[in-house]
């Protein structure tokens, strides 16, 4: 069965709009042909550039939010306390300690939004019961009933799940009884990688701009995810040690990573002309970068570079990963490299490194080279 290529999803922003006196949703989204695919489905739509406009009147954010979740990234926090309040059904209000449980457990506001959006859903569903006593085989119902009639993605499924489980796990404290509940299986993908040629004309393309190369460079070498870039502080960098700290990533864990010996003049050169006092790297004074001009920055330099396939922040990630499986490093220290706390999300790069693969000998290499001996 052959894998799909994974890409990481792409962003749309959500944002309350006045246009010709009328009002709007401004769809602002990464420039992707699904999205925009799949946006001019949606009644009504007017694009404009990387925008979209939707009809303000009548929107409904979670219709929106089931059609879209599974491809893209949304935020809605712009359009918070803006959506009309339909007639008839009310939304409920979310179960005291579900929304504090999530903070305090310190989830992503992604998970947060998402969870508490299908939560509530959930509830309505279940209007009038106590939803203590729900079953797991209702539960499952419920799931069946949302894939036969909205026909939700497996990824969308599994979300709803968990934040079913959340609510009677870790908010009522109660057993794992809905660990019955059937989950779809994940599309099995893999990570597409830049060589090191492409990263080479990528940050030749930065031109001048020292501060984006450092950037770029580290995402690379030291294989950072965006946001641990942007969490960077001046005195995470441990030049002596040829090491950076990474503080808090994902799954609220620090660890260590490569520094790259040859960078260090070019970010001693960034720091002496910037003085970043708080962040590593600083928009204005005591204000970091955000995920969305890194991501949109990296794209004009590929972009500059003269790429066609998609370049985004993880892809850099993706590419530091494969390349050190190449070069023959431990399967182990690249998954602490990483903060995998598994191996075998490690060991889905074995499956695209080149070298690794150019070294098995396929049988029909031997019957061919027979042969070629024979014909001389």
């Amino acid at each position: 069965m052959r894998m799909k290529v994974y890409q990481s999803k792409p962003r749309i922003k959500l944002s309350p709009a006045i246009r010709d006196g009328q009002k709007y949703v401004e769809v602002e989204f990464d420039e992707d042909d699904a999205i925009r695919l799949s946006l001019s489905k949606e009644k009504g739509v007017r694009f404009e550039g990387d925008r979209a406009y939707l009809p303000g009147e009548g929107f409904d954010l979670s219709g929106f939010f089931d059609r879209h979740v599974g491809t893209a990234f949304i935020d809605y926090s712009a359009l918070k306390n803006t959506q009309p309040k339909k007639s008839g059904k009310t939304s409920p209000a979310i179960p005291p300690g579900y929304a504090e449980t999530l903070r305090q457990l310190r989830y992503s506001e992604h998970t947060v939004r998402a969870y508490t959006t299908y939560f509530k859903e959930f509830q309505q569903y279940f209007a009038g019961r106590n939803l203590r006593y729900i079953r797991p085989e209702e539960i499952n119902a419920y799931i069946v009933h949302l894939i036969d009639t909205r026909g939700i993605s497996s990824c969308q499924q599994n979300l709803r799940i968990n934040s079913i489980k959340f609510y009677f796990e870790k908010v009522l404290g109660l057993e794992r009884k809905c660990y019955e509940i059937k989950r779809a299986k994940r599309e099995r993908t893999l990570p597409d990688v830049l060589s090191k040629e492409e990263i080479k004309s990528i940050l030749e393309a930065t031109g001048p701009d020292i501060r984006l190369f450092c950037m770029f460079s580290l995402l690379y070498s030291a294989g950072l995810r965006i946001s641990e870039l942007l969490d960077l502080k001046p005195h995470d960098i441990n030049v002596s040690r040829s090491l950076i700290r990474v503080r808090q990533g994902k799954g609220r864990k620090d660890r260590y990573t490569l520094l790259s010996k040859p960078l260090v003049r070019k970010l001693s050169e960034y720091t002496k002309l910037y003085k970043p006092q708080e962040w590593l790297f600083e928009r204005y004074k005591g204000e970091p970068f955000t995920e969305s001009i890194v991501s949109k920055k990296l794209k004009e330099a590929a972009k500059e570079a003269g790429l066609t396939k998609r370049v985004y922040p993880h892809l850099l990630r993706h590419s530091f990963a494969t390349h050190l499986i190449e070069q023959g490093t431990d399967l182990k220290i690249v998954k602490e490299l990483l903060g995998h706390n598994q191996l075998k999300t490690t060991e889905m790069y074995v499956h695209i490194a080149d070298t690794f693969k150019s070294s098995i000998r396929t049988p029909l290499d031997d019957i061919l080279e027979s042969d070629n001996e024979i014909v001389k």
